[in-house]
């Protein structure tokens, strides 16, 4: 494995809870990531610090965040075992922090070359390797690595695992665009058009995919270079690295004679994909800080966004960008006609977008700064003078501190810890010097837009009485959640709860809120040649049939739902029979938390399949490196279609998953909260989850030839659920 190295943030959090960064040189080599306070001079130099990695270490995109008033892209290291173990880094980029993610997974996944062949489960193990360690316990360890069993690691083309029919219908071009429609099953002459229709623009534009998403992202001066439709911009609410309520108000000269300012109140969320593809989605919000405005009409965006994909080997980007909106027109003032034209010629702003960079020619990078991406929100002056006093007193805290921390220190033992708590040491907290990067962009920034993120069961420092006065004084910017994205509803009434059949099954695909099973040939899965050629092929079938499914809300997360009394498994238990079952548990956290359980079940023994089996019998470890999910939203509105996707994802290399193994059966609970780009597309999901179709798949991924073709394990329908009909888990 070649070494992957560079400069990147060590994000902590100090005695008063609040976060700084520190610049440091990593190189990962091997299993063995190691930091230097300067760019090493030889291979031979002593690191400051080091850290083994291994099989039970979990990397976490946590997105965007600010630090000392810098856009940084953060991702974190935890281990498995004790989640208290863990190292926050962040990068310039989203580009470097993509980089370092995959390559720590591959490190991680290639310090077991075999891991069907550990039987000793990462939660299992009292004490881990994902330890820092002083220079002088230094070891170097090499490992034999059979390849193939790491094809899932490789990056693949962004391509779809689901055979479905195009909905989109081109039906113009304009300015170098192509522009489609939404296709609809009853618009097949293309001659009808909805009030307010989904349109998209698609163009070709000379940059790379980053740079163009750092470019639709910034709200700043920046934009009026392309986005002739931009007036002013700010951020409402951040509320996680990768999502943020965002305000737009919009000039008029470019509406129609007579028409009204309009703005917009938006929801904004993004993400990467592996091939470098990004995807920005918005949808209209209502948000108890950015009321409707005295002389402007809050325009409606029902679903709206880009998606940029590098071409050309990187060197240019296809750039779609699509809306469906309400503009709020009086209809007796102007045709559904002006609307359609209106949206167009917001879609122009591709046109802009390509123009302006043929016009940069390979210099656009050094004109935009990460100061544009979030801007101040105008918060009354009372909050801004709080959060003056809060930096005022902090300031004040920590020079008294100083002195102490000091003593402190030279009463420390040398080597005090070996975890990667230890790299939390207040040497570094008081005494580096931040860079001068850090505060080049002070006046595009506010401390309001500052709250921390921290992943569940992330460890969170002590903090004393003082420091607990100066976190509430910071947590004054940091508001509870004053946006409204999914109304409250009725719910019905608590039913008998019997696992295994509280979601009704329908067939006919009819009844809403209902399941059923999905034709095994939508679905691409890798075929028998895969490791040479890299096709897939239609699946043929299943290996189990669906026999039951759970929709279920709590206000805990609700696990082994398979090993409670009453239930179809326990009652199959009862009998002695020969059936196995293997039940998908997703959890959705949050005020109430949602399950769905999906139920599998198999009759044949587990030993005629050798996957399934050391699947079922192996480790954690193993089982995270081989479920696979392929999701598909059948019908529904485009920004969820495209926050979904259509490829398939290992599950456990993005989402927690806990294992429940019972006498006749296997359940996997998948922990939503644990990802920060999962909870950004499921909370997306619930907001129009009535009007959805979502069907998917589940599969053991096979890695070697004796494990291809790969087969799947079953399929699902699941037909508008209902909220309000999720059945209560009685305590």
């Amino acid at each position: 494995m070649d070494a992957m190295e560079g400069w990147l943030y060590l994000i902590r959090s100090n005695r008063f809870g609040l976060q700084y960064s520190r610049r440091r040189y990593f190189v990962l080599k091997e299993n063995s990531l190691k930091s230097f306070k300067n760019l090493p001079i030889d291979d031979d130099e002593e690191p400051i610090r080091s850290a083994a990695i291994d099989s039970c270490i979990r990397v976490i995109d946590n997105g965007r965040e600010s630090i000392h008033r810098k856009v940084v892209f953060i991702f974190t290291l935890y281990n498995t075992a004790n989640h208290n173990d863990q190292l926050k880094l962040g990068a310039d980029s989203s580009e470097d922090a993509a980089r370092w993610i995959h390559s720590l997974q591959d490190a991680a996944a290639k310090e077991n070359p075999n891991p069907a062949t550990n039987f000793v489960s990462c939660s299992k193990r009292k004490w881990l390797t994902f330890r820092i360690c002083t220079p002088s316990k230094r070891t170097s360890s090499k490992h034999s690595v059979d390849w193939t069993v790491f094809s899932s690691m490789q990056t693949e083309a962004m391509k779809s695992d689901v055979i479905a029919p195009s909905p989109w219908k081109i039906f113009g071009c304009q300015n170098g665009l192509r522009l489609f429609k939404e296709a609809k099953d009853w618009d097949s002459r293309g001659g009808h058009w909805d009030d307010h229709p989904a349109i998209m623009a698609v163009g070709v534009v000379d940059g790379t995919s980053e740079a163009i998403f750092r470019c639709l992202m910034s709200l700043g001066s920046s934009r009026s270079e392309w986005d002739f439709c931009f007036y002013r911009g700010s951020v409402v609410e951040h509320l996680d690295g990768h999502t943020d309520i965002i305000h737009m108000q919009l000039y008029s000269d470019w509406l129609p004679w007579g028409m009204r300012r309009r703005d917009l109140l938006l929801r904004r969320y993004w993400r990467r994909e592996d091939d470098g593809t990004y995807v920005i989605l918005y949808h209209s919000v209502f948000h108890k800080k950015c009321r409707p405005q005295r002389g402007y009409v809050r325009a409606c965006l029902k679903s709206g966004g880009y998606v940029v994909s590098p071409i050309n080997q990187g060197k240019q980007s296809m750039v779609k960008h699509m809306l469906s909106i309400d503009w709020k027109f009086w209809k007796m003032y102007l045709r559904p006609s002006s609307a359609r034209s209106t949206t167009i010629r917001m879609l122009e702003r591709v046109a802009a977008l390509r123009e302006m960079f043929k016009s940069k020619a390979g210099n656009f990078s050094s004109d935009y700064s990460c100061g544009d991406l979030m801007r101040d929100i105008g918060l009354p002056q009372i909050v801004k003078e709080d959060v003056k006093a809060e930096v005022e007193d902090h300031e004040k805290i920590v020079k008294i501190q100083e002195v102490k921390f000091t003593e402190d220190q030279s009463e420390r033992p040398p080597s005090q810890s070996s975890s990667l708590i230890g790299l939390n040491d207040a040497d570094d907290e008081f005494f580096d010097v931040p860079e001068p990067t850090d505060y080049d962009q002070l006046e595009n920034w506010s401390s309001e837009l500052i709250p921390e993120l921290h992943a569940p069961n992330m460890y969170q420092p002590k903090l004393s009485s003082t420091a607990i006065f100066v976190k509430r004084l910071h947590d004054l910017a940091v508001q509870k959640k004053g946006y409204m994205d999914l109304q409250e509803l009725a719910r019905e009434d608590s039913i008998a709860c019997t696992y295994g059949s509280t979601l009704q099954c329908d067939p006919s695909c009819n009844l809403p809120c209902s399941w059923t099973t999905t034709d095994p040939s939508t679905f691409l899965i890798r075929g028998e040649n895969y490791l040479k050629d890299h096709q897939k092929i239609k699946a043929k079938g299943t290996l189990m049939q669906m026999v039951g499914a759970d929709w279920l809300r709590s206000d805990k997360r609700e696990d082994d739902l398979a090993g409670r009394p009453g239930g179809v498994v326990q009652e199959y238990a009862a009998l002695g029979g020969p059936e196995f079952f293997f039940i998908v548990n997703i959890q959705v956290p949050g005020s109430t938390t949602y399950n769905l359980a999906l139920y599998y079940m198999m009759k044949t023994p587990l030993e005629e399949n050798p996957l399934l089996h050391r699947f079922v019998n192996g480790d954690d470890t193993f089982r995270n490196s081989r479920f696979k999910l392929i999701p598909y939203i059948s019908k529904g509105s485009w920004i969820v279609k495209q926050s979904v996707g259509k490829k398939a994802c290992l599950v456990g290399q993005a989402l927690a998953i806990n294992y429940f193994r019972g006498k006749n059966y296997l359940e996997l609970g998948v922990d939503v909260g644990s990802s920060t780009v999962a909870r950004g597309v499921v909370s997306l999901v619930l907001g129009y989850l009535n009007n959805l179709v979502i069907e998917m798949a589940f599969l053991i991924q096979g890695n070697t030839p004796d494990e291809l073709p790969e087969v799947l394990l079953g399929t699902c329908r699941l037909n508008h659920l209902d909220i309000s009909k999720s059945v209560l888990v009685q305590p």
